[in-house]
């Protein structure tokens, strides 16, 4: 069997104002047609997989073009052209092929094109014809659209988050369309619109119990596949939302049928489904009020990994006035700064302007006197059994705060992010970590308690006071 496999993916804030273009992709992966590593990444996991199942039953692996960028505001015309090309021209030269795997997000938006994945799924189906499998792997904030749906043979999502089993849903997508190309399965893919937008932690109930029925489902009364479509909140679309994806063995009518029944179980969850958020002042509150420690707390609106800058300064400025002492927090993202204690050198004491660059989002400035404490070139952090890049990184310490200025933006995922460059998480009293949900993994087995805090910021998480334009109405929980 002769599969190709690439990748073309970012998460877009449409709200953002740091906008994606090809450096971007750059600093993320750029990796040209068969130069890919063979370690599995959030989204080269349908490649690995094909190289997997080929090592162990034979066939051949044609990689293309595998280009990722950090969520950020849309991706310029010229760049997200340029790739898709690329990666098209690659599937041209490595036909005929049985099958092809995607490693795609699923909300990338480029200016011209609401609707990326839709796009590339039709052309890569107009480049193999009808009867050659078309798979792709997501994420579950992402943007189902029809135009995705009817391209596509096969299409996977991660049904954890944080997203740690991508690697499991990379095997997934590569065994259904191996199937399908042998002719013992005919996927169809049924989908039911949960008419709202939520946040769906699957670390706590009563989505973990949710997710645990749907894999008990799969594998039975001819079901292949089921995922949900979180939705991305910060993407204002038009197939924006929460949907159930669920793909059978030739039974649309059971699958549509499925898929209600589930939706309307999540439906009936949403309330209790959402996170508590406490403001910056209220989270630092409780916080202090611990009887032991660390206690973690999530700076959710100054997440990069939902397109924000993450330098703001809300959460760090409280923390100061209170004089909160034991503290650490990153990963803080200001170039100019890591390059200015680099200059320094480890052990300098100097004044330092941090954060605060980027927008209106950030707040303002801080100017600190720091003590650099370490200094590290090409640091990174795990995330699951894989690394990913942070720049240069620099622990400083200003007034009992430790802090992790990085010249790259990144979200908080492992806790070497910290204790790589030295910072003893167990001796703090408090962890702030910028981060939605993807820390929660690694930070949650030494954490007293994880806080939710919803300072100001680029995604701010009150769906309420977010300016959309172009998403579906009426939607929970915009419109009761």
């Amino acid at each position: 069997m002769r599969v190709f496999a690439a990748t073309l993916a970012t998460e877009t804030n449409t709200f953002s104002p740091l906008p994606t273009g090809w450096a971007s992709f750059e600093e993320g992966e750029l990796f040209r047609r068969g130069a890919a590593p063979e370690e599995a990444t959030l989204f080269t996991a349908p490649l690995w997989a094909a190289r997997l199942r080929a090592a162990r039953e034979g066939g051949t692996v044609v990689p293309g073009l595998c280009a990722s960028a950090q969520p950020g505001g849309p991706t310029t015309r010229k760049t997200y052209e340029a790739l898709r090309d690329e990666l098209l021209a690659d599937l041209t030269a490595a036909l005929p092929v049985d099958m092809v795997v995607l490693g795609l997000h699923g909300a990338m938006v480029a200016d011209g094109y609401d609707d990326c994945e839709g796009d590339l799924l039709e052309r890569v189906r107009g480049i193999v014809g009808p009867g050659v499998p078309v798979g792709a792997e997501l994420d579950p904030h992402c943007h189902l659209s029809d135009r995705m749906v009817s391209h596509a043979t096969v299409l996977v999502c991660y049904k954890e988050y944080p997203h740690t089993d991508f690697r499991e849903r990379g095997l997934e997508l590569v065994d259904l369309c191996a199937a399908a190309a042998a002719g013992r399965i005919r996927p169809v893919i049924s989908v039911y619109d949960c008419r709202m937008i939520g946040i769906f932690h699957t670390s706590r109930e009563p989505i973990r119990s949710f997710i645990d029925h749907l894999k008990a489902l799969e594998g039975h009364d001819h079901v292949l596949s089921i995922s949900v479509i979180h939705g991305f909140p910060w993407g204002d679309v038009a197939d924006f939302g929460t949907k159930i994806m669920v793909i059978t063995d030739g039974e649309a009518r059971w699958g549509m049928t499925l898929a209600e029944i589930l939706g309307r179980e999540l439906i009936a969850l949403r309330e209790a489904a959402m996170p508590r958020y406490l403001s910056a002042e209220a989270a630092v509150d409780a916080a202090s009020k611990a009887r032991s420690g660390p206690v973690v707390v999530a700076d959710v609106s100054d997440n990069p990994g939902g397109g924000a800058p993450g330098d703001a300064t809300f959460l760090l400025r409280i923390l100061l006035e209170r004089r909160i002492v034991h503290a650490a927090l990153g990963p803080f993202y200001d170039p100019m700064a890591v390059r200015l204690c680099f200059e320094a050198g480890e052990g300098a004491r100097m004044p330092l302007r941090i954060g605060g660059k980027t927008s209106p989002m950030s707040g303002d400035p801080l100017d600190l006197d720091v003590e650099i404490l370490s200094l590290r070139r090409d640091a990174r952090q795990s995330f699951g059994s894989s690394r990913v890049e942070m720049g240069d990184a620099a622990r400083i310490r200003a007034e009992g705060i430790e802090i992790i200025l990085t010249s790259r933006r990144v979200q908080a995922m492992g806790q070497d992010l910290f204790t790589s460059l030295g910072t003893n998480l167990l001796a703090q009293r408090l962890i702030v970590v910028k981060s939605s949900q993807h820390f929660h993994a690694a930070f949650s087995p030494i954490a007293h308690q994880v806080i939710y805090a919803a300072p100001p910021g680029a995604i701010m998480p009150d769906f309420q006071k977010i300016p959309y334009r172009n998403i579906p109405r009426p939607l929970w929980p915009i419109d009761r």
